[in-house]
């Protein structure tokens, strides 16, 4: 959004989908395999739109980890890069160090991996099952269209050249041009509208209610 009062929800969160790119072209490849990409990406990192969505979530994990290890300091003692211990800076019964035993991570870890593999894999699968019947459902329409332009009003002779039940079939009437054009323009027109309603179906109504209409209302006419 070019409006910067607008919500950070909007401006880097779930609202700014829509404006995020839905082609990967030859220059972003280029841009992606280029060998300044790391300079590149740490340059950018506090203008990710994933940094900033997290931002609130590493700031507090990184500040209780800065003070657990200001306080172990503190209480109880450190070593210089010379090699030299010193004597904790505060002392008392009640400062004690703060810490966690690591058989807990390392009982846990395994499992961990485990689950955040599968989670992956599932959202994945499950995207890609998605992706594959949306491109079905597209090849169907293409189909629809298809023998609709092959089948109707396209008699190359007056009679059909069928029979059944040993009777010959009726003769074909004749289907005028321009009827036959407007016709299949319609077909043509209602199948886009039943897949870009689709489409609509499955966004969020903030995101493309006011496109649908436009588009709606431009293409259909209300009869």
């Amino acid at each position: 959004p070019t409006d910067p009062s607008a919500p950070a929800t909007d401006l880097y969160g779930e609202g700014s989908r829509k404006y995020r790119r839905t082609v990967y072209t030859h220059d972003q490849w280029v841009k992606h395999r280029s060998p300044d990409r790391f300079v590149n990406n740490l340059s950018t990192l506090f203008n990710s739109g994933i940094y900033k969505n997290v931002g609130k979530e590493v700031v507090f994990t990184t500040s209780v980890a800065i003070f657990v290890w200001a306080w172990n300091l503190l209480v109880g003692g450190y070593q210089d890069l010379s090699g030299v211990a010193h004597d904790p800076i505060i002392q008392g019964e009640w400062a004690k160090i703060v810490g966690l035993p690591l058989q807990a991570f390392t009982t846990v870890s395994p499992s961990l991996g485990l689950l955040l593999a599968f989670r992956t894999n599932s959202s994945y699968k499950r995207w890609d099952e998605a992706r594959k019947f949306w491109g079905l459902n597209i090849n169907h329409t293409r189909d629809l269209n298809r023998m609709a332009t092959a089948w109707y009003g396209n008699e190359g002779d007056p009679w059909d050249g069928t029979e059944f039940m040993g009777a010959p079939s009726s003769k074909a009437q004749a289907i005028d041009p321009a009827e036959r054009q407007y016709l299949l323009g319609q077909i043509s027109l209602m199948t886009w509208a039943f897949v870009r309603s689709m489409k609509r179906h499955l966004s969020p109504p903030d995101e493309d209610e006011d496109d649908y209409i436009a588009e709606m209302k431009s293409r259909l006419s209300p009869e």
